[in-house]
């Protein structure tokens, strides 16, 4: 094969597993098997609403800042002071049963209102003025990843948050196109001139074992994967297949320990009711039947949920009956083995608002991250979050 002809071929294997072109792969990585626990994340594109998501309703500051935003009908009363938005229904029952945790006012010193640069924030756990290129999943990879597939995203490009300085995960949508495209003939002829003297003079090597590892993992996905289909219904839209993908791959066994998942269109300026209300029945009802999925399977004992949006919204509605962007949020933790269930934490207070008229932030979301890779992954933080965080308790 000539050198043109392979770099023209090479860039579907590039776009499957996004290697750094500058570090050899696979190089320097932990001799250890990945666990049993596998943490799934749902991001909420786009900065959800959290306070009509958990809805202050004993609160007038609340229904004085939105007199037209507000929910009034169907709130699903928790406590005597927050209730769920009506379309999070689904997830009473989690709540009730004590496997749900809900953390308010999370955030960051300094918050950045660019959906680009939050985004990046969450996703490398940074600081608002620190800039990395690899993400913390990445990052976690890094030093405890031995295959691509030990982490994948639902999607058919792999966001920040999973790529590492050495090592990343896989993104794809459909795991029977993924193996049907490493049976392309091109990776068989790619791997037969491995050893080809000037590809190796021109640094190509590194692609090389790529495709191979390309081909490999999609050949492992698909194999362990089609033994195991789902029993459980799931609605019929794209977030829903997102899960019920993942909820076949962990019920098939599969060696992966991270699954990235995400649901967008919460970037509400205008007419907001409308849009929240149909976009959280999407995401509760889609993380309902995955439950039960799991729960069919015998495998939610040894699965985490986090769900998380880039920043929240402002208290104050806008004149077009939307919010604009704000700073702190809520976050959902779902999983059996929950220590601290239901509510976290209070919600911040409503008359002492940052100078944007935000609500301000108590919880930094890089604390969410440690105390998951220390109580749940049972690893270190250390080289994977830059600061130093305390460690919540929630698990």
């Amino acid at each position: 094969m000539d050198r043109r002809k392979f770099i023209k071929n090479s860039a579907l294997a590039s776009s499957l597993f996004f290697v750094p072109n500058f570090v050899k792969a696979f190089e320097s990585l932990a001799s250890e098997r990945l666990g049993y626990k596998r943490l799934v994340i749902i991001q909420l594109a786009g900065g959800n609403d959290g306070l009509n998501t958990i809805i202050p309703y004993y609160n007038d500051l609340y229904y004085n800042a939105r007199p037209r935003l507000a929910i009034i009908k169907g709130i699903i009363k928790l406590n005597d002071d927050l209730g769920f938005h009506p379309s999070l229904a689904p997830l009473q029952a989690l709540f009730d049963n004590g496997e749900l945790s809900i953390i308010n006012n999370v955030g960051y010193p300094n918050p950045v209102r660019s959906h680009f640069r939050s985004m990046d924030i969450w996703q490398t756990a940074s600081a608002s003025d620190e800039y990395l290129q690899s993400g913390w999943l990445g990052r976690y990879l890094d030093q405890h990843g031995k295959k691509p597939y030990n982490a994948m995203e639902m999607d058919e490009q792999l966001s920040l948050a999973m790529k590492g300085n050495h090592f990343n995960g896989i993104a794809t949508n459909d795991y029977k196109v993924l193996y049907n495209t490493a049976k392309e003939p091109y990776f068989k002829n790619v791997i037969n001139h491995y050893n080809d003297a000037h590809l190796s003079e021109h640094n190509l090597g590194y692609l090389y074992q790529t495709m191979i590892e390309a081909k490999s993992s999609a050949n492992y996905i698909f194999e362990n994967t089609k033994v195991k289909s789902s029993q459980e219904s799931y609605p019929q839209n794209g977030f829903a297949r997102q899960l019920k993908n993942v909820g076949q791959f962990i019920n098939s066994g599969l060696d992966t320990k991270v699954f990235y998942t995400s649901l967008g269109g919460f970037d509400t300026h205008a007419n907001q009711n409308n849009k929240q209300t149909r976009l959280l029945k999407t995401y509760a009802e889609s993380v309902s039947a995955f439950v039960k999925d799991l729960k069919r399977n015998e495998t939610f004992n040894d699965t985490l949920i986090l769900t998380f949006s880039e920043f929240g919204r402002r208290v104050k509605q806008n004149a077009a009956n939307g919010t604009d962007h704000g700073s702190a949020n809520n976050v959902f933790i779902i999983g059996k083995h929950l220590k601290k269930a239901g509510f976290y934490n209070d919600l911040a207070s409503l008359s002492d608002l940052d100078d944007n008229g935000d609500l301000k932030y108590s919880v930094d979301f890089r604390a969410i991250y440690a105390t998951i890779l220390s109580n749940w992954m049972n690893v270190s933080t250390e080289g994977i979050i830059p600061t130093k965080q305390n460690n919540l308790n929630f698990i």
